[in-house]
């Protein structure tokens, strides 16, 4: 939700060269460095290589310190080498301090240097003039630092009135032209009529990285832009600054409410990540060109025929901080993700009714309303588990109340909703109201929990409530009191089926100069605003699911949605895109938005379906549920000014489309589930780009209008008003693709021209996975507990197949303090589908059955079908065969998920 009316008036937010770190950096050209490093000053430890450069102008020391972590990371680090105070190093983020691995040097001669790897297949090259670094795989570079001489490194200076004139100033004390400093923003900076007053002065921190043979990069969320990375004109860099954009328009590379500043770059036989880990604001310039690779070795003749290289070279600039950046050598994308989560973490296990269906508008009205709309869903038979309560169910906007004529008895609302086994979210932002009476406020300030401003008083900007203060989040004492709030002594009238919602907390601020808090206003440990901007609504997001943890002794596990995130905000729950718009081109624009965001490991997200602007028509609509039924985060959300949609007031022919939408996203909760456990432990995305599961097949590069879900299938959303036909991708010429629906194999591979109704969306099969699903959908998650499953087993070429399904109480941390799970793999091979267990660690009973299996691409009918038990009990199966589809039914077959098992066909 936000303040204006109207989509977002541009004027209020900064273009590229409106940034004065930005524009002092591209002062900087591509060329030699000006750094070279002082070759006696290595020294090498268990931990790391350090030494010093030095800057050939202004003489100053910076110290440089390289790490091998555990599992192909390298760290590099850049700070001062003395500065005048300590800079900013992001703090939290990191879930522990990385596991290092001994660098050997292994030449140290001719102003070069040599870092190996233990197991020798990677080398560090540092040459010392200029400074630059160079990481080879056997030989080969796959990544160099500095090679276009763009490292920028402010270091901090006392302020021009305290300042003798010395050698490494006079540029700055000669104050040629007073506009020229004006410009630079070196001590100020102003922005329409705002003033940004830099306390420590310019400390702005960049650095250049090359990727050789690279030119299809990704990531850096959050943009509403295409998935893959476009080359950067001047003045117009992807932006990392988190920001409430009413109404973003398509295609613009303008930071809006997440920052994940990781890139990942991908070619036929290598997949690497950059991760700058900064929490200030960033900018990074992306270009790629074809490069002649020089290769020394070759003879005059290849040389001549020597083909040119693919090489993208990117630039990080930020304003503040160190330069920490981890460079994340894969091999393969599933490695990056691994690797980005043994820093960061992995996504937080959902409770199972989050990934159910929710239904959200700002507002429902009243204790009546929420009542309505609940009896509505059951009245029209569809499932849902969520309904969600926006800023207008609180007493004046004042967070953790409710509003005493609206909702008189909310603790009965929520007791009415338990009954029908459902959920309440409720909005907790992170301003708060100006209201001495107001508890909340009253002891924030008496602690003195609030964002100071420049002077030293408590911050106040505009925002619902009207005047508001802003809690400084990244204080440790101000969370742990934050996580009280949740309490249900502390929270009135709250109980255990309450979750919350973190909105607004970029932050947002109407009237603030982008309509956030100014930079200079100051937190925790006397740290300005810019140094920790994008970590803002992080910490919002880690306090609240501590509350929820907490109100629980530790039990149940948490759900939290933040709208603002950073590199680690999987662990604390959900997030979404934002205030789209309902037009089509923000349902189309959703995907590539979705996919970059669960690449930069958070997997738990989603786009509010039918946009949240606008009244969407009711085909939009249609085809919006279709789409976020095969989406991780699965929420339906409308602006106050919007018609309302609940899914039955467009007719009984859509209400049915939309009930089959929603009853199919249902009946595939297992393994959705399961996925979200793999994502939970091994750091898979569950929602992915076709590349990451084709790696070898460029036509996949750039494909954004399909995605896998997990592993096995592949979705199409329908995007087109009235579309008759969509033209789907099957990848991989070894493949076979099937109906999920229908059963039928695809005749045809490769790009592919369907038919669409609006009845449904393209969803298939991949040929060798097996996908567990209930037999029917319930009311809500938990009316579907004691539902029995079906198996999907989608032969390959080889007449194979295999998954999985994970299973537990669906609520709490016992999986994971009783080992509490049961986690199964199904096999089919040689006309045998066995089930067995992965991980005997696990123990969770469940009178659950399989009881029905459908084999798609089964050759011929078969004689006779048994199973058998492990004791040996065998039994015979009642089968059906249909020879056009040459699918193979098995019914009432009573198989118990948590015990092993085998059918011979």
């Amino acid at each position: 939700s936000s303040v204006q009316d109207e989509a977002v008036d541009k004027s209020n937010f900064k273009k590229c060269n409106q940034i004065a770190f930005y524009r002092r950096q591209k002062l900087l050209h591509p060329g030699k460095s000006l750094y070279r490093v002082l070759l006696d000053s290595v020294t090498l430890s268990d931990e790391n290589v350090k030494f010093q450069i030095i800057h050939e102008e202004n003489k100053v020391l910076l110290q440089v310190e390289i790490y091998e972590i555990e599992g192909n990371i390298f760290r590099i680090k850049i700070d001062e080498a003395s500065p005048f105070r300590p800079r900013y190093k992001v703090p939290d983020v990191l879930i522990k301090e990385p596991t290092t691995r001994r660098l050997i040097i292994s030449h140290k001669e001719a102003g070069i240097l040599v870092l190996s790897s233990v197991n020798e297949d990677y080398k560090l090259q540092v040459t010392a003039n200029p400074f630059q670094v160079e990481l080879q795989f056997k030989g080969e570079t796959v990544m160099s630092m500095n090679s276009n001489g763009l490292l920028y490194f402010e270091h901090l200076q006392p302020p021009p009135s305290d300042r003798k004139p010395t050698a490494q100033n006079k540029e700055a004390a000669s104050d040629s032209s007073k506009e020229k400093q004006e410009d630079l923003g070196l001590w100020q900076e102003k922005f329409g009529s705002f003033l940004d007053i830099k306390a420590h002065g310019p400390t702005s921190v960049g650095m250049d990285f090359s990727l050789h043979g690279y030119d299809h990069v990704y990531g850096i969320p959050q943009h509403t832009e295409t998935l893959l990375l476009k080359n950067t004109s001047d003045g117009d860099a992807y932006r990392l600054y988190n920001l409430d954009i009413f109404g973003h328009k398509i295609h613009d590379k303008i930071g809006i409410y997440g920052s994940v500043p990781l890139l990942l770059a991908h070619k036929p036989n290598r997949t690497s990540g950059i991760f700058w880990l900064n929490s200030s604001e960033t900018l990074v310039d992306i270009s790629t060109k074809a490069v002649a690779e020089h290769t020394p070795s070759r003879s005059a003749a290849e040389t001549a025929k020597q083909r040119a290289v693919p090489r993208t070279e990117v630039r990080w600039m930020s304003e503040s901080g160190i330069i920490d950046v981890f460079l994340l050598m894969g091999p393969t994308a599933f490695d990056i993700f691994k690797q980005f989560a043994q820093l960061t973490g992995t996504q937080a296990l959902p409770p199972l009714f989050s990934l159910g269906y929710h239904q959200c508008r700002w507002n429902y009205e009243d204790e009546q309303d929420v009542k309505a709309v609940d009896a509505g869903f059951d009245a029209h038979d569809i499932p849902y588990d969520v309904i969600w309560l926006d800023i207008e169910h609180t007493d004046g906007k004042r967070y953790f109340t409710w509003d005493k004529q609206k909702f008189q008895n909310p603790r009965k609302m929520q007791e009415h909703l338990r009954k029908k086994k459902r959920k309440l979210v409720v909005i907790v932002d992170p301003h708060i109201k100006v209201d001495p009476s107001y508890t909340v406020y009253a002891q924030a300030k008496e602690k003195g929990y609030f964002v100071k401003d420049r002077n030293g008083q408590d911050f106040e900007g505009i925002c619902w409530p009207g005047s508001s203060c802003y809690l400084d989040f990244t204080n440790p004492e101000v969370r742990k009191w934050y996580a009280d709030q949740f309490a249900f002594k502390t929270y009135k009238a709250s109980t255990n089926i309450l979750f919350v919602w973190n909105d607004m907390n970029e932050p947002s601020v109407f009237k603030g100069a982008e309509l956030t808090m100014q930079k200079d206003a100051v937190h925790y440990n006397n740290w300005e605003h810019r140094e920790v901007h994008n970590l803002y609504g992080f910490y919002q997001q880690m306090a609240t699911a501590e509350g929820l943890i907490r109100r629980s002794s530790g039990k149940e596990r948490p759900f939290v949605l933040t709208r603002s995130f950073f590199a680690g905000s999987q662990k604390y729950g959900a997030v979404w895109t934002g205030d789209n718009t309902a037009e089509w081109s923000y349902l189309k624009i959703s995907i590539p938005m979705l996919l970059t965001i669960n690449m930069a490991g958070i997997s738990f997200c989603g786009a509010d379906v039918g946009g949240f602007i606008g009244d969407p028509e009711p085909e939009l609509l249609v085809r919006w549920y279709q789409a976020g039924a095969y989406q991780p985060f699965f929420r339906s959300h409308s602006n106050m000014e919007s018609k309302r949609r609940e899914p039955w007031l467009f007719g009984e022919k859509n209400t049915q489309i939309i009930r089959r939408a929603i009853r199919e996203r249902y009946v595939l909760l297992p393994y959705l589930y399961t996925l979200f456990y793999r994502a939970h432990t091994a750091a898979e995305p569950v929602m992915r780009s076709l590349w990451i599961e084709f790696p070898g097949k460029i036509e996949t590069f750039d494909v954004e209008n399909e995605y896998m879900l997990g592993n096995a299938l592949l979705v199409h959303p329908v995007t087109e008003k009235e579309a008759k036909t969509v033209t789907v991708l099957f990848p991989g010429s070894e493949e076979i693709w099937y109906d999920f629906r229908k059963f039928k194999r695809m005749e045809d591979a490769g790009t592919v021209k369907i038919p669409v109704t609006l009845e449904n969306i393209p969803v298939f099969q991949r040929g060798g996975t097996v996908i567990p699903l209930k037999t029917t959908a319930g009311k809500s998650t938990e009316w579907m507990i004691d539902i029995s499953y079906e198996l999907h087993v989608a032969l390959d070429t080889e007449a194979c197949a295999i998954g999985e399904l994970y299973v537990d109480d669906g609520h709490s941390f016992q999986y994971l303090h009783k080992k509490q799970f049961l986690y199964r793999k199904f096999t089919f091979h040689k006309n045998v589908l066995s089930s067995s267990c992965i991980d005997e660690s696990g123990q969770y009973h469940t009178t659950c059955v399989v009881e029905r299996v459908v084999v798609l691409g089964f050759g011929k009918q078969p004689t006779f079908v048994t199973a058998s038990s492990k004791d040996g009990k065998k039994k015979e199966v009642v089968f059906r065969y249909d020879t056009k589809t040459s699918a193979l039914t098995l019914e009432n077959l009573a198989l118990s998920v948590d015990a092993d098992w085998e059918i011979c066909m």
